[in-house]
Parts: structure tokens; C-alpha cells; sequence
């Protein structure tokens, strides 16, 4: 089997064959099937094996102090052999995971082979194919949680452990330091718990990401946001605990945690940070410093983690295990939600680039996961759907029909329902170079009044006479969602280039009933009216945002209230769901921004009505979180949007107000009047007569497309299924 080991001498990282564990008593053997990486802890033991051999002594005076006695004890020569043999030497890497039981040793009567189960321990569950796990070091995964987010169990029990030890009361205040993998959880533990959080981290993405699991405030530590939050939500009183969750060498932590504290405030190590302790500013307060020793009671005691010899509950109500169990209920239960703290799911045979792209700053991420073989999966996570993206194939038909370059380009519209004749139908009407040839609609008196408003040569019912049509350079399908595909598929077919208003399927036959029509006819000329990422204000928002560097946060937020009765949008059995519907505008913007196709789509819906957040995760670790809401205020805003990374922020309002943020407090603002408000429909429009008219590309690939559809589409799937999809592409 593979694993991933260091030589801390070295600092070498290499995926290693080494061989199976047998099965021992009173434990069992499980194969990988998701293990987390701690972007701390792992990240830290990495970082000092790259260190000079001074380096790895001042990172670690606790083993010199150890050195210092063995020389003492046994001499020089015997303690140089001694520790130069422990450092080159490979060791493991990884504490927490999920798998598959594979076999079961005796003195084991909880778990059975095939039962999926969390496990903890960095002896026992490593990033390894397969690991012997002793009993008190697992927990059996409830029923519907997913592998992926079982892994989490060994750090949430970190987090739950240190909460435990804040001894948090319903209705207190809580300040986080430190957000990243285990101050998110804990920030989440806290909040289900009732307490008020504020959160400290330098990184805005990190704040942001808190403020949506929970967090009341959020802020970097050295500006003035945190304190203020700190003085209104406790009346200028202080927090009632602290939690110390960051790392490095900054004594600012606990200083921070003494200035904001009450009188008799209580404050958690968790992490592994510097703790020179004012004294008189904890004296002064009374402050009670506790620390929080990793999963629970029973860590580092031989007797409870390999010999198994349990805690009597009735002395101690939550060990280790306990505590595992309890945080694998908690996310099962939805109390705790770890699946927009994933950065990034990394196949195992990608270890070590993994582990370097991380190291090197690369990726920047809160969580990353090693996904193992896939018989695994399948024997762990059958329960996880997947929605396939086709594959856009080109039939040898010319893909560009020829025309002259001087006529103008004729259009035909199929529908002129109100969508058309307010945000199309006027764009086109008054555009040069453009006749509006045809306007087909199922009643006669709809074609004839569009085509008296809008100058159209002709109007019918007919829609084989347009698509028969030679002179007809292109056809607009603005009909209901249930026909769009049929419809384009058609106009495919006749040699038409296409504008289809959004969406372009409503399931994945219908999709691959277009793509089909492509293939065979070799006519890709196909535009989806996705017109958000032509947006002006946008569209120079990004450009003054710049080029990424690292993984980015997306937050859309889409009040789009509620229907009226009687609207056709509610006849879901025929014409899908509102977000099936519309979904796809959301998604594609996200994209665009992230300049990249999402692999996986997450979808959950708020009982009794139909708000829904959906989050998308993209190659790079990048997410991406629409909030899809019928129940807000009427007057606010429709659409605002966040984009953040690299220590920049991009904010957009309603499309008539936009900003960009960066690191020197520089920041670009944008804004005009609200009837001014434009959602980029000219620009696509004009976008699409171009290429029409030149030949040349689409305003968007294809390929792109398809993708957002996919993943419009998965939405429903994930519903259905309750957990993330997999948006798999095909080949």
C-alpha cells in the first residue's frame, strides 16, 4: 500500500509502498476513503523538516532540552547516533480520516467489516491507504453523513474539546483567534451553542468565511474592528472567554486576549502559539488560562488509546471517543457544517504536490482533503451522487456558415413574451446592421403585436418556414424553459446560430439532446443569455480587482422574492424549478469571475420555503456561495455580490454601485443611478451580432456552457440526495 512519510532530517516528502498493518485485537483495519490534511499542525512539522539543523533546534527546545539530558546521561557519541538515527528516518504525516472497515480483530463487537467509521490518532490514522485503528480511536459515521465530511471528525473534536474547556454558557460572548481549520469549527460549536463570537485573523477571507458560519464579527486583529465589535456586543464589559486558535511565533495573541477580556474571563489555548503572559494584565483581571489538550481525555494515556481501557462515563462524560462521536452527530444533524471549509479535494497519488503547493503558499486553503482510490469510494460512499458534464464534439459540418460580411444580420425570434420585448427586442430594434426578420410565436395576435411594436418583417406561427429560411442568420429561443432545448436543438440542426434565453436544459437528456445536435450537424454557434459577465460596472470591476494569485470567495447573494400567483415560474412539474430556471445566471457570473468550471456542486434548501444555498468548488480550492432567497425584504437590493482574495475585496450592488478593496486601503468606487442599472444585455447582445456577423468565436465557450448548466442542473441532485455532487466531466 502507499503512504505519505518525511524524512525530517531532509525535509524529503515522498509517497511511499510500504506494507500492509495486520489486524491486532481490540481494534480493526479500515481503508482510506478521505483523510484531512491540518494546514496547521502538518503544515508546521513540515515547514521545520525544510529547516536547518538551527533552525529545527530553535523550533523545538523542548527536544533539545531532551538532547542536553541524554548527553548528560549516555554521552555524546551514544546521543548523536542516537538522534541523528531518529532524524533520518521517515515518519507519518496525519491524524484524521474516514473509511471503510476492512477487518475487525478481536475483542471488537461495535463496528463490522463495511461499517464506515471516523478515526483519530497520529499513530493511527495517517495518510495511508490503510491504517489498524484501536477501539477507543474510532466512531462509527451516522447513516447520511458523507465520507469527506466524517474526515473532519479528529479536528472537530480538537475544537470541541477546547470549547468544552471555555465551558461556554448560553447567551456569553466568545472570541476567536486564529481562524483558520480549528477556529472555524469552533467558531460554529460556539454559535450552536448560543454564544455570541467575534473572530480575529488578519486574513478577510477567513473573517468572511466565519461571518457565514456564525460569527457575529469579524476582523483583523491590528485594526480597531475587532475591539469595537468586542465593546457593543458586551457593553464595553469584554468577552467572556477566549480562545486561542493561531500559531506562530507573535505574542500578539494573548495580549489581544488580556485587552479584550472581562474581569475573571476565562482563556483557552488550543492552538500552538507564543505565551509570554503580560502579568499584570492577567493578574489585574484575574484571568483563568486553561489549556485545551488536543481530541479529550484519554490523549497520550497508552492504558486508554492501545490498550482500550475505557473512561468510566460516570467520572468522565466525554473522552476522546466520546467526543468524536459527538461531533460526527452534530455535522450528521446539520448543527455543524464543514463542507465550505473544504479548499480543496486532492486525489492521493498527488500527495507530495499537494503538501509543497501548500508549503510554498501556492494554495491557500483552510481544509484539504486526500481522496483515495476509487474502489474505495465505491465500497464507502456509494450514497454520493455524481451528474456527468458532457463532452462538446464537433461533427466535420462547417461550424461557421458563410455569409457576406456587408448584409446585415437577420434575425428571428421564437417567443416575444415580456422578457423579449423589455430586455432584447429594444436592444436589437435600434441596433445598425441588424434586421429583425421573423417573430414566431403559438398565437397569432402576439407575433402581430411584436411585430407592429418592433419593426419585424414578418410574423407566423409557423416555425419550420423560419428554420427553412436560408436568408435567417441566426434564431432567439426566448420561449418558456420547458421548450428551450427542443427548440435549439431544432435550430442547430437548420444551420442557425443560436441565442437561447437561460435555461438551456432543464435535465441532463435534454442537454445531451443539444450536444448531439451539434455533433452531428458540426453547427456549434450557440450563445446562452447569460449576460452578467458583460455587465459594465462589473466587467471593469474585475478589471480593476487584477489577477489572482490564490484561491478566492465568492458570496452572491440573490433576494429574489417572492412569485406572484399564477405565475407560469411555479408550474414546476412542466417548467422546472425557479432556480433551474434562472440558476444559471448565478452560477456563470461566479465563474466568470473565477475564471473557471466548478467540480462540485453542494445544495441545500430551508424547510417551508424555497430559499436555497448552493456552493460550488472550483479546481484551484476557490468557492463559490449563492444564497438564493424568497423570504427577504422587498425593498433591498436583488442581486449583491463579494469577491475576495489575495487581501482584496471586489463588492457590487444591485449593478449600480461597485467597489474594490486592497491591502493599502486603496480602494476604486463606482456608481450611477438606479434606472441606469445595466445587467450587460447590450453588451451581450452586441457581443453576439458581432460574432454572427464576423464568424468569429462565441461570445462564450461553448464548453462553458455546458458546465454551468451541469451544475445548474446538480443543484436538484444534491437536493435529492443530500450531499455534494460530483460534477464529472466525460470524455
Amino acid at each position: 500500500m502507499k503512504q505519505v512519510v518525511q524524512n525530517y532530517k531532509s525535509g524529503e516528502l515522498t509517497l511511499l509502498d510500504v506494507p500492509v498493518p495486520g489486524c491486532k485485537p481490540d481494534g480493526v483495519l479500515v481503508r482510506s476513503a478521505y483523510s484531512l490534511i491540518s494546514t496547521g499542525t502538518e503544515l508546521m512539522k513540515v515547514s521545520e523538516a525544510g529547516m536547518s539543523m538551527l533552525g529545527k533546534a530553535r523550533s523545538r527546545p523542548d527536544q533539545v532540552a531532551k538532547v542536553v539530558q541524554s548527553v548528560a546521561a549516555n554521552g555524546v557519541p551514544a546521543t548523536y547516533r542516537k538522534v541523528m538515527g531518529k532524524l533520518d528516518s521517515y515518519t507519518p504525516l496525519g491524524y484524521s480520516l474516514c473509511g471503510v472497515v476492512e477487518q475487525v480483530g478481536t475483542g471488537i463487537d461495535d463496528v463490522k467489516v463495511g461499517d464506515l467509521v471516523a478515526c483519530a490518532g497520529n499513530e493511527h490514522a495517517l495518510h495511508a491507504e490503510v491504517n489498524w485503528v484501536p477501539k477507543n480511536l474510532y466512531a462509527r459515521v451516522p447513516d447520511g453523513l458523507a465520507p469527506r465530511h466524517a474526515a473532519f471528525g479528529t479536528v472537530g473534536s480538537i475544537a470541541l474539546q477546547g470549547v468544552r474547556r471555555g465551558e461556554s454558557q448560553l447567551g456569553e460572548v466568545a472570541l476567536v483567534i486564529g481562524l483558520g481549520l480549528i477556529g472555524q469549527l469552533v467558531v460554529q460549536l460556539l454559535a450552536a451553542s448560543g454564544v455570541l463570537v467575534v473572530g480575529a485573523d488578519p486574513d478577510p477571507a477567513r473573517c468572511d468565511l466565519a461571518e457565514r458560519l456564525g460569527a457575529a464579527a469579524c476582523g483583523d486583529p491590528a485594526s480597531a474592528a475587532v475591539e469595537t465589535a468586542v465593546a457593543e456586543l458586551t457593553g464595553g464589559h469584554g468577552v467572556d472567554q477566549v480562545y486561542l486558535a493561531a500559531g506562530g511565533g507573535s505574542n500578539q495573541p494573548v495580549e489581544l486576549a488580556a485587552r479584550l477580556s472581562r474581569d475573571r474571563g476565562r482563556v483557552v489555548d488550543i492552538g500552538k502559539c507564543r505565551l509570554d503572559l503580560p502579568w499584570n494584565a492577567y493578574y489585574e483581571k484575574e484571568l483563568d488560562v486553561r489549556f485545551s489538550r488536543s481530541y479529550g481525555p484519554g490523549r497520550y494515556d497508552p492504558a486508554y488509546e492501545l490498550e482500550g481501557r475505557d473512561y468510566p462515563i460516570g467520572y468522565v462524560r466525554w473522552t476522546e471517543r466520546r467526543n468524536l462521536a459527538c461531533f460526527l452527530d452534530l455535522v450528521a444533524r446539520g448543527r455543524v457544517d464543514v463542507e465550505p471549509l473544504v479548499s480543496r479535494i486532492a486525489d492521493f497519488d498527488d500527495a507530495v504536490e499537494t503538501y509543497r503547493s501548500l508549503k510554498d503558499g501556492d494554495l491557500k486553503a483552510v481544509a484539504v482533503l486526500f481522496r483515495y482510490p476509487e474502489e474505495t469510494q465505491e465500497a464507502g460512499e456509494a450514497e454520493t451522487p455524481a451528474v456527468a458534464v458532457p463532452a462538446v464534439r464537433r461533427g466535420g459540418g462547417p461550424s461557421r456558415p458563410a455569409r457576406s460580411a456587408t448584409a446585415p444580420v437577420r434575425l428571428a425570434f421564437v417567443g416575444a413574451g415580456n422578457y423579449a420585448k423589455s430586455m432584447l427586442l429594444p436592444h436589437l430594434a435600434r441596433r445598425e446592421g441588424v434586421e429583425l426578420s421573423t417573430v414566431v410565436t403559438t398565437t397569432a395576435l402576439s407575433a402581430a403585436n411584436a411585430q407592429r411594436k418592433f419593426g419585424f418583417a414578418a410574423a407566423t406561427t409557423d416555425l419550420d418556414a423560419v428554420l427553412g429560411d436560408g436568408s435567417v442568420d441566426a434564431v432567439f429561443v426566448v420561449t418558456r424553459h420547458s421548450s428551450h432545448a427542443e427548440l435549439t436543438r431544432r435550430a442547430l440542426l437548420a444551420g442557425k446560430a443560436v441565442f437561447v434565453e437561460k435555461p438551456l436544459a432543464l435535465t441532463e437528456d435534454e442537454l445531451a439532446a443539444v450536444l448531439a445536435a451539434v455533433e452531428e450537424s458540426g453547427n456549434d454557434r450557440l450563445q446562452v443569455g447569460f449576460n452578467r459577465r458583460f455587465a459594465p460596472l462589473l466587467q471593469e470591476a474585475r478589471k480593476r480587482f487584477g489577477a489572482r494569485t490564490g484561491p478566492a470567495s465568492v458570496r452572491y447573494l440573490v433576494n429574489a422574492g417572492r412569485l406572484e400567483h399564477g405565475s407560469w415560474y411555479l408550474q414546476q412539474g412542466s417548467q422546472g424549478s425557479r432556480f433551474a430556471g434562472e440558476g444559471g445566471h448565478f452560477i456563470d457570473t461566479a465563474s466568470w469571475l473565477l475564471e473557471a468550471d466548478p467540480v462540485s456542486v453542494y445544495a441545500l434548501t430551508t424547510p417551508g420555503n424555497e430559499d436555497l444555498q448552493v456552493v460550488l468548488r472550483y479546481p484551484d480550492g476557490s468557492t463559490a456561495t449563492i444564497s438564493y432567497v424568497t423570504t427577504g425584504a422587498p425593498g433591498f437590493p436583488k442581486e449583491t455580490l463579494d469577491l475576495v482574495a489575495d487581501g482584496k475585496v471586489l463588492r457590487l450592488d444591485d449593478f449600480v454601485r461597485a467597489a474594490v478593496h486592497d491591502s493599502r486601503r486603496k480602494r476604486w468606487v463606482s456608481s450611477r443611478l438606479p434606472k441606469a442599472r445595466d445587467k450587460g444585455q447590450s453588451a451581450e447582445l452586441a457581443a453576439f451580432v458581432r460574432a454572427v456577423r464576423t464568424g468569429g468565436p462565441m461570445p462564450v465557450p461553448l464548453e462553458s456552457l455546458v458546465a454551468t448548466t451541469a451544475a445548474t442542473l446538480a443543484v436538484r441532485a444534491s437536493l435529492v440526495g443530500g450531499a455534494p455532487v460530483t460534477l464529472a466531466r466525460a470524455r
